[in-house]
């Protein structure tokens, strides 16, 4: 038995596999492996990935200024802010512009008025705009629509029954719905703000056809809405001058508005994530800085009892 175990000793079977360094276990890694073994691959994926980014940011801002169009000038938004709001004045003299003027033509069919309440009016004031207009409703008891005072639960209503009544009354163009029109056009409130006073008139060469009109604003120049903005078209019920820009800034921040309802909630909020990842970073500092560091840098020294 000892010949037997002498001789696989001397073969090394029973030779003990020395410990592994840190550098060998990472390389048994099979994704450390092949990251190390593809560095100039992956660079060069990165570096094409960049270059095609460039180059479609590149197209983009080309194609933005062959337009036909002349892009509207950032204005200084009140709301513009990090942790700014909206300006809630604003928004009410807003809703008295496109109730006075806008809804002439234009719809807002995703707003009801239960929307304005804690917004721009109080309760007992929506209601009160609500019950200015008449609601089709039914059937009753009977089987009959009959006509009923709006509440807060309706939507604002449409100017025309449907499309082809609105492309009949406006020369075969369709007044957009405004419920969402900041956040469908390019420069949002300020495409909306530099629309509605950029009117002028047609410079030479630019032919317009009968109920069009010229607004370097808007894509080709030729728009079929009429300026229906000017000095003094309104009045404000807090005696604001309606001046033409200051019924076009009212405006633009009400549309702002019922674009983003949650605008002023969602900044309330990041004012609340900045508080709390704050105060983790502190609780997570004091922990890693006299809590943890103990544990990381101590040292356990096995001392074998003497026989």
């Amino acid at each position: 038995m000892a010949a037997t175990l002498r001789r696989f000793h001397g073969l090394r079977l029973l030779k003990s596999a020395p410990a592994l360094n840190l550098q060998q276990a990472k390389n048994l890694s099979s994704a450390g492996s092949w990251v190390n073994g593809n560095k100039k691959l992956i660079g060069a994926m990165g570096a094409i990935t960049g270059g095609v980014g460039a180059l479609l940011f590149a197209l983009e801002q080309s194609v933005q200024a062959s337009g036909s169009e002349v892009h509207a000038p950032a204005q200084p938004w009140s709301h513009k802010g990090l942790f700014s709001s909206l300006d809630h004045q604003g928004i009410r003299r807003g809703y008295e512009v496109y109730k006075q003027v806008c809804s002439a033509c234009h719809s807002m069919q995703y707003i009801a008025y239960r929307n304005l309440v804690g917004v721009s009016h109080t309760e007992a004031e929506a209601k009160a705009e609500a019950e200015q207009i008449t609601v089709k409703d039914g059937p009753d008891d009977s089987g009959n629509y009959y006509d009923r005072p709006g509440k807060l639960s309706d939507y604002f209503p449409s100017p025309y029954p449907n499309e082809e009544a609105a492309r009949a009354a406006n020369n075969g163009a369709y007044p957009p719905d405004l419920s969402y029109i900041v956040s469908a056009r390019k420069g949002g409130e300020d495409y909306i703000f530099s629309l509605l006073t950029g009117y002028h008139d047609a410079p030479a060469g630019v032919v317009l056809r009968e109920g069009q009109y010229f607004n370097p604003y808007f894509p080709g120049g030729a728009i079929s809405m009429a300026q229906v903005l000017y000095n003094e078209v309104i009045e404000y019920e807090d005696g604001t001058p309606p001046t033409q820009s200051q019924l076009a800034k009212d405006v633009a921040t009400f549309l702002k508005w019922t674009s983003e309802p949650e605008h002023d909630d969602r900044k309330q909020l990041l004012i609340k994530v900045i508080g709390i990842l704050g105060f983790l970073t502190v609780i997570s500092y004091y922990i890693k800085r006299h809590k943890w560091s103990a544990l990381k840098s101590r040292k356990i020294v096995f001392v074998p009892k003497e026989k």
